[in-house]
């Protein structure tokens, strides 16, 4: 019997490897059709394994946090997505305030940590449901600050399976995004805060929950905010100023709660989604001449596909 690329990384590869993974189940939106292989890496040792082989056969890669700020088309994604939760979930002091820790905890379990460690700098990223990797990937922000503004510096796995320390003045980061050379993944970072008095930081911490949890629709299935700000305005005044708050495609609908999020209201699809998206754009750009730029991303395929890793 003919022995398939799939065959080889679960001979290869000690994490779990999953076939048809359901994508609407690992995203925040839930939305979006199988990838082809998930697989689930045990440590770096074995991302850097499964990373060289992929790119030996040349087959595709996606890296998945917790499935923030994404929207997974319909028919789902080609090749491998490769998933940091389970197998990096690392986080350890170092000198002073600084700590290292590994891309698949949770942003939330990192604030926790700061917070009862007294130390100051992570509140504004309360409530944000990705992983470090993703926000490290993306910049995540809140409140005038950038996880940027704590990094010391990053750890990279290169295609050819190789890590790669990069320090903070190496490192190209912009509003929500990160440059890195193509098939880079994220494992680990060096982020520094400040030391503060812990009961003044979880002060801090809850007022900023209080608010989020006010003004954004935590508890819908959401990818987060759709569109980045515009130099000068707010995304979310954009749309509302459109009357656009409770609008639907399907059971996709602009958020009552805050304009920029677009909530599952039942069982939307991603074409239901990226549809609503478009509708937003024209409006906006109708009704004020601004084209907003979409912060999550959109991945994968419309129309369902084979299972290439087995050609």
């Amino acid at each position: 019997m003919a022995r398939t690329a799939l065959d080889e990384i679960q001979e290869r590869v000690r994490g779990r490897v999953v076939l048809n993974a359901p994508m609407d189940r690992l995203t925040t939106l839930r939305v979006g059709g199988p990838a082809d292989l998930l697989v689930y890496p045990e440590d770096q040792e074995d991302l850097a394994t499964l990373v060289s082989f992929l790119t030996q056969r040349g087959l595709p890669y996606f890296v998945l946090g917790n499935g923030s700020n994404l929207v997974v088309r319909d028919g789902g994604i080609r090749g491998a997505v490769i998933c940091l939760t389970e197998g990096f979930r690392g986080l350890e002091a170092r000198e002073g305030a600084s700590f290292r820790v590994e891309a698949g905890v949770a942003v939330r379990r990192m604030v926790r940590w700061t917070v009862d460690r007294g130390i100051t700098g992570f509140e504004p990223l309360v409530g944000i449901p990705g992983s470090v990797g993703g926000a490290l990937a993306m910049n995540a922000g809140a409140w005038d600050t950038e996880i940027a503004d704590r990094v010391v510096e990053l750890e990279v796995l290169t295609p050819g399976g190789g890590v790669e320390v990069l320090g903070r003045s190496e490192l190209r980061f912009r509003y929500r995004g990160l440059d890195l050379p193509p098939g880079c993944v994220i494992v680990a970072a060096v982020l520094e805060g400040e030391p503060a008095e812990p009961e003044a930081v979880k002060e801090r911490a809850r007022e900023l929950y209080a608010r989020r949890k006010e003004s954004q629709p935590l508890q819908e299935p959401s990818a987060g905010s759709v569109f980045k700000n515009p130099a000068g305005a707010k995304a979310a005044r954009l749309i509302e100023a459109c009357a656009l708050k409770g609008v639907r495609v399907g059971d996709a609908e602009v958020s009552r709660i805050h304009a920029n999020f677009i909530v599952n209201a039942g069982m939307a699809t991603a074409s239901q989604v990226v549809a609503l998206i478009g509708m937003i754009q024209e409006r906006v750009y109708v009704k004020h001449r601004i084209k907003l730029e979409p912060e999550v991303r959109i991945v994968g395929e419309w129309a369902k596909g084979k299972l290439r890793v087995q050609e």
